[in-house]
């Protein structure tokens, strides 16, 4: 399949992205690692008239401490993410997901930040993002500002990012020591998840879901039966009964998923406990 034709641009810096975003507007797409856009631009779902190139704009990569958390720029790649020794130490569950992303090429060259904006369902890091909290910071033509991760997926790949936005950032509050569980069901290793679950224990639990509904989920009957202190099979429960729309596929149906809910969900927080 080929794209439909397109004008190239290539940013430099993020302001050269944001002005560029500004100047065409929802005529443009950005382009960081490409493994969202260019398949959905090759079976022309996607039709940018304009591709801004931000895949070497080198302000937006790093993973630095900052108080009692950790920023994480939008444009770290998976495998920088994966061998952070600052996330190793202070947030090693979104280090381990972002190690089963894919596969090494992919990790080589895909973006933490390309995957959370996508928005995809059944992407596995957006599930880090809901689980622990995290805080993401874009930029645009009328200044910064900071969306909750409970404000940020929208529905089916749509995200709070607006046309002339750029996410630059994301805040993940660290562990503490925390316990963590991720639990991914798929065919084969690099597939997508036909379900999965992020689990994060201590102070602030949180219980996310991978691939249960349109849009990135975190499982609120889940996560406030884990900080009532409920069992791990009263909260794979209410993780399963709590999924408003689980789809339907030729991977799964809507009740096997709910099954793999349940089950992935309390092996989390049993792992997560101890």
């Amino acid at each position: 399949m080929i794209p439909a034709a397109f004008e190239y641009k290539k940013a430099g810096s993020a302001d050269e992205a944001i002005a560029l975003l500004t100047e065409y507007g929802d005529e443009a797409k950005l382009l960081a690692g490409g493994h969202s856009l260019l398949p959905l631009m090759k079976l022309r779902l996607a039709r940018p008239e304009v591709l801004i190139d931000i895949g070497n704009v080198a302000d937006l990569s790093y993973v630095r401490e900052d108080g009692d958390h950790i920023a994480v720029g939008a444009l770290t790649r998976h495998r920088d993410v994966e061998r952070s020794d600052v996330l190793r130490s202070a947030l090693p569950v979104l280090a381990h997901v972002a190690s089963t992303v894919g596969d090494p090429q992919v990790r080589n060259r895909g973006t933490i930040g390309g995957s959370i904006v996508h928005g995809d369902p059944a992407s596995d890091l957006p599930s880090v993002v809901l689980a622990t909290g995290a805080t993401l910071v874009v930029r645009g033509s009328g200044g910064q500002r900071e969306i909750a991760a409970a404000d940020f997926f929208v529905d089916f790949l749509e995200t709070a990012v607006a046309a002339d936005e750029l996410l630059t950032e994301i805040k993940f509050p660290k562990s503490n020591g925390a316990g963590w569980s991720f639990q991914k069901f798929n065919r084969r290793a690099q597939d997508w998840a036909i379900v999965g679950a992020t689990v994060v224990g201590g102070d602030n639990p949180g219980v996310s879901l991978v691939n249960m509904g349109s849009k990135p989920e975190l499982s609120v009957a889940a996560t406030e039966a884990m900080a009532s202190g409920a069992s791990p099979s009263d909260v794979g429960a209410a993780a399963a009964d709590g999924a408003a729309n689980p789809p339907e596929d030729l991977s799964a149906n809507v009740a096997y998923r709910r099954h793999l809910a349940r089950s992935l969900v309390e092996r989390a927080v049993a792992e997560a406990s101890n």
